[in-house]
């Protein structure tokens, strides 16, 4: 009984969740973004404590790309991974080096440098991300081509 009623808890937050699904804020048009989870505390209620800050937030997100969007140049300021969960992805990254990953891949992203994310294939890249941020700090900042 008491495992059926922390699966209902769960779920219920989960769903308390979805509406929180937006555009994908700092990116360009064509790529669509939805927060599945972005918590202060670990799985077993305590506070996060992951790097030097009082308030560390980790946003884990749902990231789709279509063919032939682009995530806009940008650059991250906290620790970011994703997994490529459909498709092919090109990152541009300044100083003209271009990554590629595949389905099924995972990436570390750069911190600090502007980097622009492609998809030059026919279906569209989703994307599971994981920021490792602070609360009221962006995980994701626009930026100039470099």
């Amino acid at each position: 009984m008491l495992l059926m009623k922390s699966c209902v808890w769960v779920l219920t937050g989960f769903l308390m969740l979805l509406p929180f699904g937006v555009a994908a804020a700092g990116y360009d048009a064509g790529v669509q973004a939805k927060v599945i989870l972005q918590t202060e505390t670990m799985s077993n209620g305590e506070p996060i404590d992951y790097q030097d800050t009082d308030h560390p937030r980790v946003t884990v997100m749902v990231v789709d790309i279509a063919p032939g969007a682009q995530t806009g140049w940008h650059s991250h300021p906290v620790a970011v991974y994703a997994y490529v969960l459909a498709g092919n992805l090109s990152v541009r990254i300044e100083g003209g080096k271009t990554s590629e990953f595949k389905e099924g891949e995972a990436i570390i992203e750069v911190v600090k440098l502007k980097h622009n994310g492609i998809n030059h294939g026919k279906v569209p890249v989703k994307l599971v991300v994981f920021y490792l941020g602070e609360k009221d700090n962006p995980n994701v900042i626009k930026a100039d081509k470099p």
